[in-house]
């Protein structure tokens, strides 16, 4: 098994829009890829909550049967069209794969 996580940090304004609505549209669009492919174990997204330690805007922690499974997913075409808007209004990305 193998552990994918993702943490991003948003730009305040970007993309016409600001911060709160630019992390609301990434967070949809992730939602929308929990069961996108083959392999996807787990998949939870969110974002910081009141009174709790954060260290960014929008956090991915999910979980993938493989490598395959991964590559599967990050090379899915509904995933590969929200980088372009993500590129736009992210200003910081940390990312760690991980095998379990």
């Amino acid at each position: 098994m193998l552990r994918h996580i993702v943490i991003w940090s948003f730009k305040d304004q970007a993309g016409g829009a600001d911060k709160a609505a630019n992390v609301a549209r990434a967070q949809a669009a992730l939602l929308s890829f929990a069961g996108l492919t083959p392999g996807i174990l787990q998949f939870e997204v969110a974002t910081p909550q009141a009174g709790l330690t954060f260290n960014g805007d929008l956090m991915l922690n999910s979980a993938f049967a493989d490598r395959a499974a991964l590559e599967a997913y990050q090379k899915h075409p509904e995933h590969a069209a929200i980088k372009p808007f993500m590129s736009e209004v992210v200003q910081g990305r940390h990312c760690m794969d991980y095998e379990i």
